[in-house]
């Protein structure tokens, strides 16, 4: 089957059709085949456009029709051309949104799995139990920085007296 027949036809892998659509890798290498198949019609028209415009300057002035039949053929495929430049924009956006949005799923999957990690983490913890926790660490703080200044004041033996 060819690539176009298989792009129209829907010729796609019975596992695909299975779960309701293709998946996101197969989306993107269809669409990647058909960039290249349309990628490979614009170079043949390319060269098929040079080919009538040199005919329509071989026949020049001597043979007008042949001339005038040539730049219509040269016309009609630059028509064509065109039409296959806007359908590779439609389906170069195409890809890119389905590039983006395989990458937001993927985002969004692992930042889910971080969230359970953290709630797993988040389990055995108990918010009075880390209040508790706190108010500890910041009465011996307090008593560290006590028994700090008084060390590091000067002994002043008699210099200070109680009224």
């Amino acid at each position: 089957m060819s690539k176009i027949s298989k792009l129209f036809k829907g010729g796609g892998s019975a596992a695909s059709k299975g779960r309701g659509g293709p998946s996101p890798q197969e989306a993107l290498a269809r669409l990647r085949e058909t960039e290249e198949m349309l990628s490979k019609k614009q170079e043949y028209l390319e060269t098929r456009i040079e080919r009538e415009l040199a005919v329509a300057r071989q026949h020049g002035t001597k043979n007008k029709r042949a001339a005038l039949q040539a730049l219509k053929r040269k016309k009609r495929y630059e028509k064509q051309l065109n039409q296959i430049d806007g359908t590779l924009s439609t389906i170069e956006f195409q890809r890119e949104a389905l590039e983006n949005s395989h990458t937001n799923t993927e985002v969004l999957k692992n930042m889910g799995y971080a969230a359970q990690a953290m709630k797993k983490v988040h389990e055995n913890m108990d918010l009075n139990k880390i209040d508790d926790l706190m108010q500890d660490i910041t009465e011996q703080q307090d008593v560290a920085q006590e028994i700090s200044d008084a060390i590091s004041n000067r002994a002043t033996f008699g210099d200070e007296f109680d009224e």
